[in-house]
C-alpha cells in the first residue's frame, strides 16, 4: 500500500482527550454568557443538593454548580497562561544554549540544574510573594517555575539530536543554526516535549487551584476553581462535601484530557508510528573498479599535511600527512578509536565541539580549508555518505524534502527543478520508482535504499570528494555489496575521488586503489590495495589486521543440511 492510501487508525486516548476537552473548552465559552447572573444571586445558604441547585449553594447562598461553570473560563486562561510562559521561554531557553559556545553553554547548564533543584511550588511562592496576590502574579509565578525544566529538557533533546548525522550535514550545507533548530531540531523533539506541555498543564491547572485555595491567587470578587474549593473547605468539615463536587471535578477532567492529549499528540507527532518499512531493494550488476590514469595520479585533490586533533591536552591524531588524487578511492582502515573518522570531519570542517585541531596544510584542490571557507563553496565540493542509514536522514521530513535541500539553498534551483535532478540522481544509483521514494519518510525505505538515497544526495552537487564513513557497516551482506558496487560505477562514470573509512580489509581491497592504515592517530602504512596482503605488508600492525580478516578461500568444513560450496561463497564475497 503506497503512503498516500495508507489510513492511520485514531489514537483513542487523543480522541478522548479531545473530546473531554472539548466539551470543558465549551463549557468556558459558553457558561459565563448563559450563567453569570444566576451564579451571582443569593438565596438560602448552605442548602442541599435539589432540582433547583444540582450541588446545593455556599455560605452566601450562591449556586455552586453554575458557580463552577462559570469559574471554568478564568481557570482555563490562567492555565493557558502559565503554560504558554514556561513551554515558550523554556524552550528557547534551551535551544539558545546549544547555539552559546561551549564554555557559556556549560555555565548555563549549570545554572538551569540549580534551578531545577529548587523546588517549583516554592520558586513560585517566591515570585508571588514579590508580586503580590492576584491573579495574574500567580499567572507569572507558575509559568516561572515551570521554565527550568522546560530549559533542562530542551537542552538535553538538542544536545542528542546535534550528533545526528542530518545535523552534520545541514551544518555542512551552511544552513544558519537557529534554521537548523526550527526545521531540523525542534521537530525530532516534539513528542517528549509535548508529553512535559501536558502534564505541565495538568499540574499548572493544580498549583494555580492550590495557590487560590491558600489566598493567593484569584483575588474577591472574581474566582476560579481553587478559590472555589478554598470557600467550600468549612463545608467539607461540617459535613457538606457536595459542594466542593463541581470544582474538584471539573480540575479532575481537565487534568484527565490534558494527559491524554498529551500522550496522543506524541504518537501523532512521531513519523515512525503506524508504518511500514518498504520493501527490499532489488540486487543489480557489479560494476568494475576502473584505476585512475596517470594525468590524474599527478595532482592530488586532497593535501593535507601534519593534521593534529587533541582533546584538551590529549592529542587524538597526531600529526598525519596523506593525499587523495583526482579520481582516486582511498581507503582508511584501523581499529576503532584509531582517528579514522575524526581526520575525515576535520577534512569537512565537521569537528565535535571540544575538540580543536591544528594543521600544515590542509587543501582541497585550490581551496585553503585552513582559511575560513564559506560553507555553500564546502558544501558544493565535499559530500557525506554516513554509517548508519538509519540516522542520516531527519525522521520528521519527507525524502524529497531533505534531497533537494542543496540544490535549492547552494545551486539556486527552484523546487521543480531541484527535484529533477534528484530523481535523475536516484536513477543513476538503481533507486527504483524514485518519483515515489520523494514523497516518502526515511523510516519507509529500507536501509539499502536510504544508503542509495545518500549517495544520490552526494552526487547531485557535483562534488570534487565523498567521504564514505563505514557506509556499509550497519547494512546486511547483500546490501553492502549493492553500496560498494554503486560507490565502484559512481567513482567509474564520474572520476569521483572517494575517501572510504571501513574496518573490513576484504572491503577495501575490493573496492579501493590506496590504503592508509592508521593505529592509535598515526599513519602507520601506506600500501596499493593490490598489495594489501600479510606478504606485501611492512608495518606489523598492518600484518596483525590482515591477519585477523577471516580467509573465505580456506577450505571449509560442511555441515550437514549444508549444500553451498566453498568457492561461490568467495565468488560472491568478491562480486
Amino acid at each position: 500500500m503506497s503512503p498516500r492510501n495508507r489510513r492511520h487508525r485514531a489514537n483513542p486516548g487523543l480522541v478522548l482527550g479531545l473530546a473531554l476537552l472539548g466539551v470543558i473548552v465549551l463549557i468556558a465559552v459558553l457558561a459565563p454568557v448563559l450563567f453569570t447572573d444566576g451564579a451571582n444571586e443569593m438565596g438560602s445558604r448552605f442548602a442541599a443538593p435539589s432540582s433547583g441547585h444540582w450541588l446545593g449553594t455556599d455560605a452566601a447562598g450562591h449556586d455552586m454548580l453554575l458557580r463552577s461553570l462559570v469559574a471554568t473560563r478564568l481557570t482555563l486562561v490562567m492555565t493557558v497562561g502559565a503554560t504558554a510562559i514556561a513551554v515558550i521561554l523554556g524552550v528557547g531557553l534551551g535551544t539558545g544554549v546549544w547555539l552559546m559556545p561551549a564554555r557559556a553553554r556549560e555555565i548555563c547548564l549549570r545554572v538551569i540544574d540549580a534551578m531545577v533543584a529548587f523546588p517549583a511550588l516554592l520558586l513560585a511562592l517566591v515570585v508571588a510573594a514579590v508580586l503580590g496576590a492576584g491573579g495574574s502574579s500567580v499567572v507569572i509565578a507558575i509559568g516561572v517555575a515551570g521554565i527550568p525544566y522546560f530549559a533542562r529538557l530542551t537542552a538535553n533533546l538538542a544536545a542528542k539530536v546535534s550528533q545526528h548525522e542530518y545535523i552534520s550535514t545541514a551544518r555542512l550545507l551552511g544552513v544558519s543554526r537557529p534554521r537548523i533548530v526550527l526545521r531540523h531540531m525542534l521537530p525530532n523533539m516534539a513528542e517528549p516535549l509535548l508529553v512535559l506541555s501536558a502534564s505541565t498543564f495538568a499540574s499548572t491547572l493544580t498549583a494555580l487551584s492550590a495557590l487560590s485555595f491558600v489566598g493567593i491567587g484569584v483575588q474577591a470578587p472574581s474566582y476560579d476553581w481553587g478559590k472555589l474549593l478554598s470557600e467550600a473547605l468549612p463545608s467539607l468539615l461540617a459535613d457538606r462535601p457536595y459542594q466542593m463536587v463541581g470544582p474538584a471535578v471539573l480540575v479532575i477532567v481537565t487534568g484527565l484530557a490534558a494527559v491524554l492529549i498529551g500522550d496522543g499528540l506524541a504518537a501523532a507527532a512521531n513519523p515512525r508510528a503506524g508504518r511500514k518499512t518498504a520493501g527490499r531493494t532489488n540486487a543489480r550488476d557489479a560494476g568494475q573498479k576502473t584505476p585512475v590514469s596517470g594525468d590524474e595520479q599527478a595532482g592530488h585533490l586532497v593535501d593535507v599535511r601534519g593534521l593534529w586533533i587533541h582533546h584538551g591536552d590529549k592529542a587524538l591524531v597526531k600529526g598525519i600527512s596523506f593525499g587523495i588524487r583526482k579520481g582516486e578511492i582511498v581507503g582508511i582502515v584501523g581499529e576503532s578509536g584509531s582517528g579514522k573518522t575524526l581526520t575525515a570531519m576535520a577534512l569537512a570542517q565537521l569537528l565535535p565541539d571540544g575538540l580543536t585541531s591544528d594543521c600544515g596544510r590542509m587543501a582541497l584542490g585550490d581551496l585553503d580549508l585552513l582559511r575560513p571557507v564559506p560553507p555553500g563553496l564546502l558544501a558544493d565540493r565535499v559530500s557525506l555518505v554516513y554509517q548508519d542509514p538509519g540516522s542520516t536522514f531527519n525522521p520528521a521530513l519527507r525524502m524529497g524534502t531533505q534531497l533537494t535541500e542543496v540544490l535549492r539553498t547552494h545551486k539556486g534551483h527552484d523546487r521543480q527543478e531541484a527535484k529533477r535532478r534528484i530523481v535523475d540522481a536516484l536513477r543513476v544509483v538503481h533507486m527504483t520508482e524514485p518519483e515515489d521514494r520523494m514523497k516518502q519518510y526515511p523510516h519507509e525505505l529500507s536501509g539499502g535504499m536510504r544508503q542509495r538515497a545518500m549517495i544520490a544526495a552526494a552526487l547531485a552537487t557535483d562534488p570534487h570528494l565523498i567521504i564514505a564513513d563505514e557506509p556499509t557497516t550497519a547494512l546486511d551482506v547483500t546490501v553492502q555489496a549493492e553500496i560498494l558496487r554503486e560507490l565502484g560505477r559512481v567513482n567509474s562514470r564520474f572520476g569521483t575521488s572517494i575517501m572510504f573509512i571501513s574496518h573490513d580489509i576484504g572491503v577495501v581491497r575490493a573496492l579501493c586503489h590506496r590504503v592508509i592504515v592508521m593505529y592509535h592517530g598515526e599513519v602507520v602504512e601506506e600500501i596499493a590495495a593490490a598489495d594489501l596482503t600479510v606478504e606485501s605488508a611492512r608495518h606489523p600492525y598492518t600484518r596483525a589486521l590482515l591477519g585477523a580478516t577471516p580467509d573465505i578461500g580456506s577450505p571449509v568444513a560442511k555441515l550437514p543440511g549444508m549444500s553451498w560450496a566453498p568457492d561461490a561463497t568467495k565468488e560472491h564475497a568478491h562480486g
